[in-house]
């Protein structure tokens, strides 16, 4: 199974699990995370959510070999934005990594060992609190591929760094490291290297604590509408042309072997 899911008391944890590709998505595991978080929205039997990848890698992003085929119009079918979507809480629709599109009334916490890279940046963006690694790696690595971030990216990262320092990762698409990424705000914990899932459920479990409707309701005050939220999304998709045009060959570099490991000197 490409995601795995437990619960350990009132908190659900749900786990990227394709180590080989250092947790990359692929179409079906963006499904079955989509599939995932719509359930831990539904049972009141659980109040906060982790998404972790172990302890080698979060997430490496969408998975480029898959990107480099043909994908088909069937899943671009399913990820594209529909003509009627205007509420983001309201009408749940999945994103090309899966729960990225959803604004939950329940917290998330990214639990990040490794490499948050590309789409897996912008996974953990989507999370409502990031727990991090002294050894964790972010970066929009994508940007070496010519593949737009079309997953909440340009929306999430401006608002949790400020336009400045979100310019900064987005245009440079550099390696940013566990410590600078707690400095620069894009981190809430730091923890030692093999402790990140640890230290998000003792968050966890503390936020279980609290009286749910009122957390909840300030919870869902402090962030943007719906349907803010829904014009946000609907026009950064649009930059899934820049795929058509330029993604498609990156992502075939990629798989002939360029720019494995992080290394970017001949892509």
């Amino acid at each position: 199974m490409t995601v795995l899911v437990q619960t350990r008391g009132r908190v659900r944890i749900i786990s990227i699990n394709r180590p080989e590709v250092r947790n990359a998505v692929n179409p079906d595991t963006a499904a079955a995370l989509y599939e995932a978080f719509l359930t831990f929205e539904a049972d009141d039997g659980v109040d906060v959510a982790i998404l972790t990848g172990g302890q080698t890698a979060f997430c490496a992003g969408f998975d480029l070999k898959a990107a480099a085929g043909d994908l088909g119009a069937d899943w671009q079918n399913t990820i594209a934005i529909p003509d009627d979507w205007q509420d983001a809480q309201d009408q749940p629709i999945p994103g090309p990594m899966g729960p990225s599109r959803l604004m939950l009334s329940k917290p998330v916490i990214a639990a990040v060992e490794g490499h948050a890279v590309a789409g897996g940046l912008e996974l953990a963006a989507w999370c409502d609190m990031r727990v991090a690694s002294e050894a964790a790696v972010f970066g929009v690595f994508c940007r070496r591929w010519g593949v737009p971030l079309i997953d909440g990216g340009t929306v999430r990262l401006p608002r949790i760094l400020g336009q400045g320092r979100a310019n900064d990762l987005i245009l440079t698409g550099r390696p940013v490291s566990g410590e600078e990424a707690h400095h620069i705000g894009l981190v809430d914990r730091l923890c030692p290297e093999g402790h990140a899932l640890e230290e998000a459920l003792v968050l966890a479990e503390s936020l279980t604590r609290f009286p749910q409707a009122c957390m909840r309701a300030d919870f869902l005050s402090a962030r943007p509408s719906g349907t803010n939220l829904a014009q946000a999304l609907r026009r950064e998709w649009a930059s899934f042309e820049a795929f058509a045009t330029e993604g498609q060959k990156g992502a075939a570099r990629f798989a002939a072997g360029k720019g494995r490991g992080g290394g970017f000197s001949d892509i």
